[in-house]
């Protein structure tokens, strides 16, 4: 399983790995429950290591925050993503301390923080994230 895998899909919870591709769109198993779905084209599908995190001088990929987040707890699952605000903010101030609190919201925070906790569960290898795994275009 690799971050280039796992996706986000708008309007389904959780987490989702890539199976395989179909004429309509794609084949997809929740991390959660490993129930598998079909995913067409009209659904809005985010692959997690294409995601970043604004800060005040940049962008901050999520992989590299992810792999921040594990490094920090030794890969043990984080906080609940239901905690309030101010826990959440002062944990993610922790862990990205530049980012830009104008531009990202709580909510973005509690779905980085459940994200986090869902590979945690999954057992995810936060080890084999590279560091910068899409610089293609040079």
């Amino acid at each position: 399983m690799t971050l280039e895998k796992i996706v986000a899909i708008s309007g389904k919870p959780g987490l989702f790995e890539i199976i395989s591709q179909t004429k309509g769109g794609l084949l997809v198993a929740s991390l959660i429950d490993k129930k598998r779905i079909p995913v067409s084209a009209m659904h809005n599908v985010s692959v997690l290591n294409d995601i970043a995190i604004y800060t005040y001088e940049d962008e901050v990929p999520l992989r590299d925050i992810l792999k921040t987040i594990a490094k920090k707890l030794k890969n043990k699952e984080a906080l609940n993503h239901k905690e309030s605000n101010d826990k959440l903010t002062a944990f993610f101030s922790e862990v990205l301390p530049n980012y830009d609190e104008e531009r990202v919201y709580a909510s973005n925070i509690k779905k980085v923080v459940q994200w986090y906790n869902i590979l945690s569960t999954a057992k995810f290898d936060f080890s084999t994230i590279k560091e910068d795994a899409t610089d293609e275009e040079e």
